[in-house]
């Protein structure tokens, strides 16, 4: 069954209408760190089906509770994955897709088997490009699609 992941990064404090319509209905969110809103959070986790997140240099004070830390890696729909916040500390030899934030720049890169995806800032972006997320669509094992997402 094909599968749809949402992931963005860097929403520092503020969900617009806009990004909380695009999410909507995906099968699992991944948000790349600087949450930084325990409501945001929540309001996250209220939203979607199933959340992974990592813990971002904005974070430090905030608490989304165990399972958020600076790495996270999990199999999803047969799918390697590890997200960071930082690129530098993604296992990338060792994932099928690798999510990492900070840059507020959107990029997808295929480095050796590994997508590595930054969906930029959902937020708060740079370089000229307006608020993007990443789209992922993924079927028994298989990375489908990867995309950027203007919002």
């Amino acid at each position: 069954m094909v599968r749809r992941i949402d992931i963005i990064s860097d929403t520092h404090g503020h969900l617009s209408p806009e990004l909380l319509a695009t999410i909507e209905g995906c099968d699992l969110l991944i948000h790349a760190g600087d949450i930084t809103s325990e409501s945001d959070w929540a309001e996250l986790e209220a939203s979607v089906s199933e959340i992974r997140a990592v813990l971002g240099n904005n974070d430090w004070y905030y608490d989304y509770g165990p399972e958020v830390g600076k790495i996270n890696t999990f199999v999803y729909e047969g799918v390697s994955f590890s997200v960071s916040h930082y690129h530098e500390m993604l296992p990338i030899l060792e994932s099928d897709v690798a999510v990492c934030g900070h840059t507020h720049r959107a990029k997808i890169e295929k480095v050796g088997r590994c997508i590595v995806i930054n969906p930029g800032s959902a937020s708060y972006p740079r370089g000229g490009r307006g608020p993007t997320i990443g789209r992922l669509m993924v079927d028994n094992g298989v990375v489908l699609s990867a995309q950027i997402i203007d919002l």
